[in-house]
């Protein structure tokens, strides 16, 4: 079904959207007291736990989120920083999936965060090796992407048709493009993120505005269909939470909160450049894996004068680390599939940083085998309640965590006998968008507020302000210097960049925690 056309009477924000240490505090020892109950207990902060967060608290629901690390501390902050609608899903014939991917891009572009996302140019060049069977699929599957783009009502001026185009437009797009033989190629637009990480903390911040309490730093154990043994990481102590209903999302680590669940990881790596190795290309390329109509390597501009190159879908067996690593041999994939389509093949002294990511993916059932390629496993998302009584979501794609977090809620509240308002998180913009909590001039003004200097540049070369790190701490519920370089800012992904801001964020986030 198409997104409805008009829109519910909204909800009221409760309280301030401002993520504070001392906020923090105040909500943890509210929770402290013996007879404390809550309506909903959200396990995982990362996009998909935010959602749900904010889905529920948006609903009235009293709502806790507790994540034991920071924000955005997994998957969510490893992603390829893209609003997609499906394109991928359609070669593969889950046109449910991609339906649904077309109308959460539409959402999220026109009405929960204009703010965060853009349009983005895909250009997929035809230069020699890409054969006319993979030139001719990508001409039908962009067609078949931009029928959807029309299902779901999101305007050609926002996101406009495929269309084909000559060498010396595609080289103006794509300078670092190979230039012998090269015949054009097709563009077409899909959603960007300006961060995947900032998604996440502004989808917090918009629960935290309905009331919702977000607790980071707070370990889960112990947990039951309705109580959670709650640990403060920082300080060590401990409390038991009753809850008329628990929903686990914590994605790739689902199983250590419900041992029922069968998850078959898959590891998605990244390569980060600097934009000038690409020309400082305005569009992103799109270069199919060597003999497949249906898999591409992308490279992709991001903020801070960087192009990300992605991605792999590996098996990630074992032990779910907290942070995954590449291995080489996909850095050696990426590289090489990449420098099919460039004038100068890449090599490993131009990469400046490299990051990976596990995608929680659910096992097919046993009877299917365990040898299928991870590739080949639906995206589609689970949402069910388990044998111990918890609510698993999990699965899914970053783009369509909205639509999994209100099938969360919906089957909470059926399960636990809640009172089900419904959902109307297709219609909430997210902090600092327009008709948002908070507008973006208030948004403007706490952040020329957070320290001194606000406008001047973190270091040379790095396009983040002193200004953006306090804000980090003094809204964004930053607790730490890790946090503002690693997920807040994303200065982290370079080491050299991470090493040169690394004295003045300190003085400032230390600063920022002081007078908080």
């Amino acid at each position: 079904m198409a997104p409805r056309t008009h829109a519910p009477s909204m909800p009221t924000p409760r309280e301030s959207s401002l993520l504070t240490t001392d906020r923090r505090a105040r909500d943890l020892d509210a929770l402290s007291t013996s007879d404390c109950n809550v309506d909903v207990l959200v396990i995982g902060g990362g996009v998909t736990g935010a959602g749900v967060a904010l889905d529920a608290a948006s609903r009235g629901l009293d709502t806790v989120l507790v994540e034991a690390h920071d924000l955005a501390f997994g998957t969510s902050r490893w992603s390829s920083k893209l609003v997609h609608g499906g394109l991928r899903y359609l070669a593969s014939g889950d046109f449910a999936v991609a339906a649904e991917s077309a109308r959460e891009r539409h959402l999220l572009m026109t009405r929960i965060a204009p703010h965060l996302t853009h349009a983005l140019p895909q250009l997929m060049p035809f230069v020699p090796g890409v054969s006319v069977k993979q030139r001719a699929t990508t001409r039908i599957g962009f067609a078949l992407g931009d029928g959807l783009r029309r299902w779901a009502g999101t305007p050609s001026a926002l996101l406009p048709p495929p269309r084909r185009i000559g060498a010396e437009e595609a080289l103006r797009l794509a300078p670092a493009l190979k230039r012998d033989g090269l015949r054009g190629g097709i563009l077409s637009p899909d959603g960007q993120l300006e961060d995947d990480a900032k998604l996440v903390v502004t989808i917090a911040r918009t629960a935290a505005a309905y009331g919702a309490r977000i607790l980071t730093g707070v370990r889960a154990s112990e947990v039951t269909g309705d109580a959670v043994t709650l640990t403060d990481t920082a300080t060590g102590s401990a409390l038991r939470l009753r809850a008329r209903v628990v929903i686990n999302a914590t994605g790739v680590w689902a199983a250590d909160i419900d041992a029922s669940m069968r998850l078959r990881p898959s590891r998605g790596t990244h390569l980060v450049f600097d934009a000038a190795t690409f020309g400082s290309p305005t569009a992103a390329l799109t270069v199919p894996h060597p003999g497949s109509t249906s898999r591409f390597v992308f490279a992709l501009p991001q903020r801070l004068g960087r192009v990300i190159v992605g991605l792999t879908d590996e098996a990630a067996p074992g032990p779910v680390p907290d942070v995954p690593a590449p291995e080489q041999h996909e850095i050696d994939f990426l590289l090489e599939t990449v420098s099919t389509a460039l004038e100068r093949p890449l090599a490993l002294a131009d990469v400046r940083g490299t990051f990976a990511g596990l995608r929680p993916l659910i096992a097919p059932p046993k009877s299917a085998g365990e040898d299928g390629a991870t590739a080949d496993i639906s995206r589609r998302h689970h949402v069910a309640v388990s044998a111990h009584g918890i609510v698993n979501v999990l699965g899914g794609k970053l783009t369509t965590y909205r639509a999994m977090a209100e099938d969360a809620v919906d089957l909470a509240c059926t399960h636990a006998g809640l009172n089900n308002a419904g959902s109307v998180t297709r219609w909430l913009p997210l902090v600092g968008a327009p008709g948002s909590a908070l507008s973006p001039q208030a948004q403007a003004e706490i952040l020329a507020e957070s320290c001194e200097h606000p406008g001047e540049r973190i270091a040379p070369g790095i396009d983040v302000t002193r200004g953006e790190v306090a804000f980090a701490v003094r809204a964004e519920g930053a607790r730490n210097l890790d946090d503002v370089l690693d997920r807040r800012t994303r200065i982290g992904l370079v080491a050299k960049d991470r090493d040169a801001a690394y004295d003045a964020a300190a003085e400032l986030v230390e600063t920022a925690l002081r007078t908080r």
